[in-house]
């Protein structure tokens, strides 16, 4: 028997299951599919930062922690590595609101940050601190940190049901495993798990759509977000390029958006025609209403969830503060903001 049991191989779980087994934790993580980040995880941009606007609820209580718990995770894993490239950002508002930690800058500042970028914006906010992550690499070695230390990943366990008839646990098509406590970080999978247990938890998905690109290396220097586009260097010749996706576009018209949307890249950089268009994916992103949802939804505090938006920025912040909770048995006051606000679940 686990002492916990975690539902979701994607960077949540795999950061909460490495936090659990470094504290002495025994630890199974269950995996509907056939690899880790094989979700939203793995279509995520992975813009890493703690300024800015868009922390709703619970998350502003985490920001302030969020880039030294990355630099903490780049300390103890090796294997991973955050691109601290700083980001670029400009759009149509003429005045955009700047923050703390954030610098207005001119075109002679964006040409030295981005040397290759052609017909640069007169001005862009400049966040020194930002980076980025493989997303897919950072989960992998979560979940070999989380190995190393004892943890159990099986993959594959479809079919799943929470607290079965069995008992504490989780039953799968691979068996039942039975647990202390179930931590639920399956993304905008999680609603529907909590739902047979009589919670209904407010998670929506938002589409987003990511383009791999093949580029010469260094073409972009920094995180950019223009009007049309968001673009990285994911690592050395390989980008990641955002696009506008509306929901319930066909197969045909995503096809044509990504095909725009690089050629707009393509003719914004001095060397982008031998840039090369890979593949293009549309992920639903978890949205909780209200920020971050992480905490009990049972009676018995048996099963545990959690689940946010950005979930890459925020991985770090909410294994260490999960890993805490859980194994400290007290609440802990970062998360008091995030806890589930819970309705009963139409049946």
């Amino acid at each position: 028997m686990s002492d916990v049991v975690v539902v979701g191989a994607g960077i949540v779980g795999a950061s909460v299951a490495y936090h659990l087994t470094r504290r002495g934790v025994a630890v199974t993580v269950l995996e509907r599919e056939s690899a880790s980040a094989a979700g939203v995880t793995g279509g995520s941009f992975a813009w890493v930062g703690d300024t800015g606007g868009a922390w709703p609820g619970g998350a502003r209580d985490l920001r302030g922690h969020v880039l030294a718990d990355h630099r903490r995770l780049e300390s103890e894993l090796p294997e991973i590595a955050v691109r601290w490239t700083g980001s670029l950002t400009w759009g149509s508002d003429g005045n955009p609101m700047i923050y703390p930690g954030q610098i207005m800058v001119g075109a002679d500042e964006i040409a030295l940050l981005e040397p290759r970028l052609l017909n640069p914006p007169d001005r862009a906010v400049h966040i020194p601190t930002d980076g980025g992550v493989d997303p897919a690499a950072t989960t992998a070695a979560l979940l070999r940190g989380a190995r190393a230390h004892g943890a159990e990943v099986v993959y594959g366990a479809s079919a799943i049901m929470l607290n079965p008839p069995e008992g504490h646990g989780v039953s799968t098509s691979a068996g039942f495993h039975p647990a202390g406590t179930v931590v639920v970080a399956a993304g905008v999978a999680t609603a529907a798990l909590c739902r047979p247990l009589g919670v209904e938890l407010p998670v929506a998905a938002s589409p987003a759509c990511l383009l791999r690109v093949a580029a010469p290396p260094g073409l972009v220097k920094t995180i950019l977000a223009g009007p049309h586009f968001e673009v990285r260097e994911v690592r050395d010749g390989d980008l990641l390029l955002t696009m506008p996706y509306t929901d319930g576009q066909s197969a045909e018209s995503v096809e044509r958006e990504a095909r725009r949307t690089f050629h707009r890249l393509v003719s914004s950089f001095d060397g982008g025609a031998a840039c090369r268009l890979l593949s293009h994916q549309v992920s639903g992103r978890p949205m909780p209403a209200d920020g971050p949802i992480v905490g009990t939804v049972t009676p018995d505090r048996s099963v545990y969830v959690a689940v946010a938006h950005s979930a890459i920025t925020l991985a770090p912040t909410l294994g260490r503060l999960v890993a805490e909770e859980l194994v400290g048995g007290m609440p802990v006051d970062e998360l008091r903001r995030c806890r589930p606000r819970l309705e009963t679940a139409r049946m």
